[in-house]
């Protein structure tokens, strides 16, 4: 490759590793990295407008080619707008690249440190510390000559075991350092031992010991988390619950299986489905495939969760399963990459399905006495129904469509109750759950996603408004997405929670102190064909919107008395103490004796049964 810049450098590198899209903000600080990845053969920069709506396309990006995402921010203030983008990729799992600019070695702090001193080089920041917490690694490339290895090793780390971001700080004098390629060292491969994870025999037997609780149980279900699609292995999990016989329930990777799928089970969750939280506390055996199991899919009362059921969890990050909130009975930490091709091999030879027909009876019973969309709609009161918006809109969807969230009502409802066919996908940030995730993640997701396919951004009004500049960003690069704002008077998850706690309001809405613009005519500002859906036979409107070539924007004038129905929601007691309900104990609450008849009893012996 003969000379060239170190910038140069690590542009091409990315390029050969099948990097197509680089996510950026320009600075004085980053200039040469600038130049080198806008003009690198084969990689097409994304310019947001701000450096936090970047990090979240990059991680959307990631997500939809399960391959890493790319970012290049700028010194100082750059780098930090960044954080909330990259935080969200740490908890979620999703590889990143993060370069950033910073200032030359004789001024940074980091090469020339004075005691005391704050700041050295102009708009210096030490983002390395900052960065560290929320990366599996974060440095700064010091010395030129080590630039191959350097991002050789970032580029396998960010995907090595338990995926995240990494994150390199580039001087601007080592950005702009010509340097003979050939003559660079390269990685030495090494990278960090994964705690416990079980290889050769040991993942043998583990695999085994699964499939002889299964054959064991009466009860049996597979819950299937982010790790699954990370991993690539949703599929196979599929095909292993279908040799089996073993019904399927998601915890939040909800396009891990068709929502028409035979085996289908349920969303269970503390905002889930009744019917997937009766299934998950009905199992006698719940194995979970590469979900940390965090608060919002187990609730507050830890020990019930799952509470008839032998609970295994196979993740590849042993201090998930060694979390003081939920303890599993089993902890496999193995990578499903490795062990799920052996569990399909295996399976066939431990195949009964016919043992749980009336298990996947009792499932189907449930599925329709509870469905998902149970909510009670209110009156007309001049506003649209949210679950009824969500219904008619899923009913628009085609496979290929991918659907990128917000939080809150914007994540809670489409979760809940969309249903999804083989090919579509949808998804949210869940670790920072961050306001102001869904618009960038639209772009990240527009730009990887294949020609033809259909983007949606949904977008609750208040979450919207954090990142509201890169409408701008959608119309420049007329990206083919329709962002559509739940437009409820503002922070509807936050209203109702002060409604339950305090039964007064600060901050949530126009009457406590938060007003938000005319969405539709903002859209209409940044020029993108806008529209705005206040009448109760709304459908026709929204199938021209949808339907219309090109961006767009749909405002819809939601309910903002309407809940998240059904939820799992904790009492206050009389004397300040909060309890929190088992799963299936969802609100809106069933009568005591409809709950106890709905939930069986214990698992039953070969002879007898307790399914209702």
């Amino acid at each position: 490759m003969g000379k060239m810049r170190v910038a140069e450098y690590l542009a091409a590198f990315l390029a050969s590793r099948g990097a197509r899209h680089v996510f950026m903000v320009t600075g004085g600080g980053a200039m040469f990295l600038n130049d080198a990845l806008a003009h690198a053969n084969g990689l097409a920069p994304v310019y947001c407008h701000h450096e936090q709506a970047c990090a979240m396309a990059a991680e959307a990006y990631a997500r939809v080619t399960n391959t890493p995402g790319v970012l290049n921010v700028t010194t100082g203030p750059g780098g930090i707008n960044a954080l909330n983008g990259v935080f969200g990729a740490f908890t979620d799992s999703i590889p990143l690249v993060i370069l950033s600019g910073q200032v030359k070695r004789d001024t940074h702090l980091v090469t020339t440190p004075v005691p005391g001193l704050r700041q050295l080089g102009d708009q210096e920041a030490d983002i390395v510390s900052m960065a560290r917490p929320v990366c599996k690694d974060a440095l700064t490339l010091t010395d030129p000559l080590q630039a191959r290895a350097v991002i050789e090793r970032a580029w396998a780390l960010c995907q090595h075991g338990r995926p995240g971001p990494v994150w390199i700080d580039i001087p601007i004098d080592v950005q702009s350092a010509q340097i003979d390629v050939d003559s660079l060292a390269p990685w030495d491969q090494h990278l960090p031992a994964l705690p416990g994870v079980l290889e050769g025999n040991a993942l043998d037997t583990a695999v085994r010991k699964v499939l002889a609780r299964i054959a064991a149980s009466r009860r049996p279900l597979f819950l299937l988390g982010t790790g699954a699609r990370l991993s690539g292995q949703h599929d196979n999990l599929v095909r292993i619950a279908e040799c089996l016989g073993v019904p399927l329930a998601t915890g939040w990777t909800h396009d891990t299986v068709p929502s028409d799928h035979p085996l289908f089970a349920g969303r269970p969750g503390t905002i889930g489905t009744r019917q997937g939280n009766f299934v998950l506390q009905a199992a006698d055996l719940v194995v979970v495939f590469g979900s940390r199991l965090n608060i919002r899919q187990t609730g507050y009362n830890f020990a019930s969760f799952a509470k008839n059921a032998h609970l295994v969890q196979i993740d590849i990050d042993e201090a998930e399963t060694r979390k003081p909130t939920l303890r599993p009975h089993e902890a496999i930490v193995a990578d499903l990459r490795i062990l799920t091709p052996r569990l399909l091999h295996e399976a066939p030879h431990c195949a009964t399905p016919s043992r749980f027909e009336e298990w996947r009876a009792w499932i189907s019973r449930t599925k329709a006495r509870y469905p998902a969309l149970e909510t009670r709609p209110r009156p007309w009161n001049g506003k649209i129904n949210p679950y009824l918006f969500i219904e008619a809109l899923f009913e628009l969807s085609r496979p290929g469509d991918v659907v990128a969230t917000g939080n809150a009502s914007a994540c809670i409802i489409p979760f809940q109750i969309a249903p999804l066919a083989r090919g579509i996908r949808l998804f949210s940030n869940s670790g920072s759950a961050s306001m102001g995730y869904d618009l960038p993640a639209a772009i990240g997701a527009a730009c990887a996603a294949p020609e033809g396919a259909r983007i949606w951004a949904i977008a609750g009004d208040g979450s919207l408004q954090m990142n509201i500049q890169e409408l701008q960003t959608i119309a420049h690069y007329q990206l083919p997405i329709k962002v559509i704002v739940l437009n409820n008077a503002g922070y509807l998850s936050i209203r109702s929670s002060q409604a339950n706690f305090f039964k007064r309001l600060s901050g949530e809405g126009p009457t406590s102190g938060v007003t938000l613009p005319n969405f539709s005519a903002v859209g209409a500002a940044y020029g993108l064909p806008s529209v705005r859906l206040d009448q109760q036979d709304f459908r026709e409107s929204l199938r021209a919107a949808i339907e219309a070539p090109g961006p767009g924007l749909i405002e819809v004038m939601l309910d903002p008395e309407q809940g998240f129905e059904p939820r799992v929601s904790s009492r206050q007691l009389p004397d300040g103490t909060i309890r929190s309900p088992e799963l299936e104990d969802m609100y809106p609450f069933l009568h005591p004796e409809e709950l106890s008849a709905a939930m069986p009893g214990p698992a039953p012996s070969e002879s007898t049964s307790a399914l209702p």
